[in-house]
């Protein structure tokens, strides 16, 4: 059966992080019933086939009540075994929380600890502290999650690596069987991007992506995307279908669907979202249509960020020799050698 995902958007915080452009609001929290109502009724009409993953991310969904998440999910159809994940911030976690997540069908957390250094922390906006990470991972490694991820970010402003070793030592601690670590971006409209003395830098976001690859893999952590490394067998099965192109749907304010040659995303705000759903009408505000070629060339480039690889045609001879050192050759399949990860869009736009 074809791998098929769900993606829920919960579009709700308690505070925006200076670096964040996600569809995310501070002062919707009265729309909560609402917007999950809204969802409810998205997914009846899409009349969808199984899920083989669904995945709430955000925003907070860890923030609104726990059966409201719960509501959503039940409205989804879930193929047998299916991996059910929701982001949480750690100050938001509860052992209530677990054991109703668990109780409904939940079965993999994802954490947005981003450091374990507390003036990183504070220079990212974060409002946890090392505290609550610790305390959150705890309760997810005892409350029987099949896997749980912890999310992290470098390259913050005045963050040292030695620092950014200080917090993948921290992680490690915790024995996670997934993490991801990824570099810090400017996104325009953030109060990050009208800072340029915050900006990251580039060989020093190098420099810490080498550390921790190396770090992870001594602790058995196996990248399997540039970003993303797993202990075998808890490769994060929703992620995975996006790299590998298969299906899925969106659900919710600024959600994106695919199916195989059709990409469309939904209105932006909440408010619009909930008022489309309402008065009967499609809450879908663009498309774009993915001819042969530009299908097949998306495909490469997705693959190439995977511990899989692409097929070794896909270079010719003379570009493959000019990334001689950006790539291994490994089964007649290209695989980004780390250095390689580092520079995955100068391979990329040499495929064909």
């Amino acid at each position: 059966m074809t791998p098929f995902g769900v993606y829920v958007h919960i579009p709700f915080c308690s505070r925006r992080c200076d670096y964040c452009a996600f569809a995310t609001w501070t002062d919707r929290h009265h729309l909560h019933e609402a917007y999950v109502d809204a969802c409810v009724e998205e997914i009846r009409r899409a009349d969808l086939p199984p899920a083989s993953s669904v995945f709430f991310g955000g925003g907070t969904p860890s923030l609104i009540p726990t059966e409201l998440l719960l509501r959503v999910l039940r409205a989804i159809p879930l193929a047998g075994g299916a991996e059910v994940t929701v982001e949480c911030n750690p100050e938001t976690v509860t052992p209530a929380l677990f054991d109703a997540y668990t109780a409904g069908g939940v079965t993999r957390v994802s954490f947005g600890v981003q450091s374990m250094v507390p003036s990183v922390l504070a220079s990212l906006g974060r409002e946890h502290d090392v505290a609550a990470v610790q305390r959150a991972v705890r309760l997810a490694a005892s409350a029987g999650f099949a896997s749980w991820n912890v999310d992290l970010i470098y390259g913050a402003a005045g963050e040292t690596l030695d620092e950014w070793r200080r917090t993948v030592d921290a992680v490690l601690a915790f024995e996670p069987p997934h993490v991801s670590a990824y570099a810090l971006t400017v996104e325009a409209g953030t109060p990050l991007a009208r800072d340029a003395t915050r900006h990251p830098d580039d060989d020093d976001q190098a420099a810490k992506y080498l550390a921790a690859d190396g770090a992870f893999a001594a602790a058995g952590l196996r990248w399997y995307e540039v970003s993303n490394w797993a202990l075998p067998g808890h490769e994060c099965k929703h992620n995975s279908l996006y790299w590998s192109g298969d299906p899925y749907r969106g659900v919710g304010c600024a959600a994106h669907s695919f199916d195989g040659a059709r990409r469309w995303w939904n209105v932006r705000t909440p408010d619009r979202y909930i008022a489309a759903i309402g008065a009967g009408r499609s809450p879908v505000a663009g498309e774009e249509r993915l001819d042969g070629d530009a299908r097949r060339l998306e495909s490469l480039a997705l693959a190439l960020r995977t511990r899989r690889g692409v097929p070794a045609e896909a270079l010719s001879s003379s570009d493959r020799d000019a990334v001689a050192d950006l790539v291994d050759v490994r089964d007649d399949r290209l695989v980004l050698t780390p250095e390689g990860r580092l520079l995955a869009n100068e391979v990329a736009v040499r495929l064909r």
